[in-house]
Parts: C-alpha cells; structure tokens; sequence
C-alpha cells in the first residue's frame, strides 16, 4: 500500500476520558436536582462538569438521552429493592406489610450517604413532584413496573381490599418517603435537636408508613 492511498490514524480524542463521562453524569445529576430538567441546559451542564458541550453529545447525546444516562446508572438501586421485596414474599417466614415497606425504604435512604447518591434521590423526587411529558416518559420507564410489583405485594398481603386500594397505599407511603428524602426543615422545627436524613430517623419512618399502610388497608 502506498503512502498517498494510507488512511489517517484516528487517534482517540484526550479530552474523551471515562472520568470526564462520569462528571458529566454527576454534573447533570446536580444541577437537574437543583434546578429542574428544563431549567438547565447542555452549556451549563458542561461548565459544572468543566468540560466542552461538544463532548456531552458524543457521550450521551441529547438532552433527554442524557437524563436517561442517571436513571439508568441508578437501575441497581431499582434491582436492590426488588431483591429485598422477592426476597421478603419468598422467605422462611410468612411476609409482613414491616417487610415490604423495609425492602421499599431502605436502599433508597442508604443512597444519602454519598453526595452522587444524594442528588439522584433529590432529583427522582423533584421530577416526580414537577413531571413534564418529557421527563414523565423516563419515570415511567423506569419506575412503574417496579411499583407495580409493590402494589402487587401489598395486595397479596391484603387480598380482601381490591388491588386500587393498595395503589392508594403505595402512593402514600411515595410520598412520605420523597418527603423525608427533600425536606430539611426537620432540624428547624425540633429546634436543632433533629437532622436531615438522620440514619437513626430509618426505623421510624419505616414503623409510620407500616402503620399508614394498616389503616389503609385493615386486616379483616
């Protein structure tokens, strides 16, 4: 082969390294947290990141792509809490309404300890509360054949109530979670004695959405 027919060497770019895409990731995590999916753009996403915009294409694509990217970074934390639930319904012991919610809890409260862990729950409660078409397509996605299989639980558990009333219950044991998980006025209203996300709080929201699941729905 001659030397004018050879082909270019395409050399990988320097700038493409795989911790510039994982802070790209966590820099979307951030500030859509913060802010709201559609209040950030793609130029500002790669200034927190310090990155050029260009590189966020190459990686992730789109905008939507890219909000895509976290949650299913995220999918273990969905596979973890399946897990538990399985493991519950399927264990030595006959399952208690405590077991299901533990399984449905716990690995979403172990997510704050680390601030990537911390902005990924911030975010799923932000969109969850402010959803738009866009980002309501990526929950769905991700998250409703999950709370299926724990409305499905609860109704096993409660087969005497038709399965819409242990949607009700799974709703708002959703929202007692999301709101433990973003509220930090707790330390305010407990004059200082309280702390946001406070690992020893976990047992007692477990023991409150238990509850509010047996008034749901009664044994019989």
């Amino acid at each position: 082969m001659s030397t004018a027919s050879a082909q270019p060497l395409h050399l990988p770019d320097p700038s493409a390294r795989p911790d510039r895409k994982a802070a790209i990731l966590l820099a979307a995590e951030k500030l859509f947290a913060q802010y709201g999916y559609h209040a950030v753009s793609i130029r500002q996403i790669a200034a927190e990141a310090d990155v050029p915009p260009a590189l966020i294409g190459y990686y992730y694509g789109a905008k939507q792509e890219l909000f895509h990217a976290i949650f299913t970074h995220w999918l273990p934390t969905i596979a973890e809490r399946l897990a538990l639930l399985h493991a519950a319904l399927h264990g030595p012991q006959p399952p208690t309404v405590h077991d299901v919610v533990q399984a449905f809890v716990e690995p979403v409260l172990q997510l704050r300890a680390s601030t990537e862990g911390e902005y990924y729950a911030m975010l799923v409660a932000r969109e969850l509360v402010y959803r738009t078409p866009d980002t309501d397509r990526v929950l769905a996605e991700m998250f409703d054949p999950m709370a299926h299989a724990f409305i499905d639980a609860l109704h096993q558990l409660r087969p005497a109530w038709p399965r819409a009333r242990a949607a009700w219950a799974y709703q708002f044991a959703m929202g007692a979670l999301l709101h433990h998980l973003v509220d930090y006025r707790v330390q305010r209203l407990s004059q200082g004695e309280n702390l946001p996300n406070d690992a020893a709080a976990a047992p007692l929201l477990i023991d409150f959405i238990t509850a509010g699941i047996h008034a749901t729905l009664p044994p019989h």
